[in-house]
């Protein structure tokens, strides 16, 4: 197993490299040991050691690669995820195939960026991942909305079928967004009603996979107050995470 690399304790955000190749995570601990809010205090090489550092470290933040001999990086990312809820999963990784992709995700990993990405980008990436957010690389986020427009029409194709099964007396039954959950809008009632001209806005920029920052140079409004913004339409529109509300979001422009 990797040594575990001595605690940087002045540091806000603990990271822990996990990556086969050697060089990578020297190199990527050399990056970060210069940045004074940032300490990496350990290295994996395979899942299995990232399991096992995570819990004897608890880091704040994991970097972790997918591709690696033992146990690949989606099966530990879910592992972690599922037994360290506090320690956020950022990929980074060669690979950007669908399917690759959606694992990682699905998994728990909270952002997925390429190796090719730059440095400044890895950095606020790992700042964003520790404040909560979640970032996806443009062209990752492409693929996560293109998933997502799949499954309204999938979803919305049975929800019609649905409707025409049961007969014209019951046509004007109201269908819920995201199955029998009764809090959320229904597909009678377009999802934004309740948003205002501000909200839905910023909603369609969280379906773009803008992030926060992002979406504060569009709408000129400061980030704290995007953040504020974004806290308000996941309470209005019941939604737990930033992913919903693009599902959602996604899902109404199909209404």
């Amino acid at each position: 197993m990797s040594i575990p690399a001595a605690p940087d304790h002045g540091a806000h955000i603990r990271v822990l490299i996990v990556d086969d190749q050697t060089l990578i995570r020297r190199g990527m601990s050399l990056i970060l040991g210069h940045e004074p809010d940032i300490g990496v205090v350990g290295q994996a090489a395979n899942g299995e050691e990232a399991i096992a550092l995570v819990a004897q470290l608890e880091p704040d933040v994991v970097l972790m690669d997918l591709h690696m001999p033992g146990m690949g990086g989606v099966q530990a990312t879910r592992e972690i995820a599922s037994t360290h809820p506090n320690v956020h999963v950022m990929v980074l990784t060669t690979f950007d195939a669908d399917e690759m992709v959606f694992e990682a995700i699905r998994a728990g990993a909270k952002a997925y960026l390429l190796k090719d990405a730059s440095e400044a980008d890895v950095l606020e990436t790992i700042r964003a991942v520790h404040r909560g957010e979640s970032r996806l690389a443009p062209n990752i986020a492409r693929k996560v909305i293109e998933q997502f427009r799949r499954l309204a029409e999938q979803a919305q194709a049975t929800t019609d079928g649905e409707v025409a099964a049961q007969g014209p007396a019951h046509s004007d039954r109201p269908v819920p967004l995201h199955g029998a959950n009764s809090h959320g809008p229904s597909a009678s009632t377009s999802l934004t009603d309740a948003l205002t001209d501000k909200e839905e806005q910023v909603l369609e920029l969280i379906a773009e996979g803008k992030s926060n920052k992002d979406i504060a140079r569009v709408v000129f409004l400061a980030e704290g107050t995007v953040k504020n913004y974004v806290s308000r339409i996941m309470e209005k529109l019941h939604a737990r995470t930033r992913t919903e509300l693009a599902v959602r979001a996604l899902r109404n422009k199909r209404n």
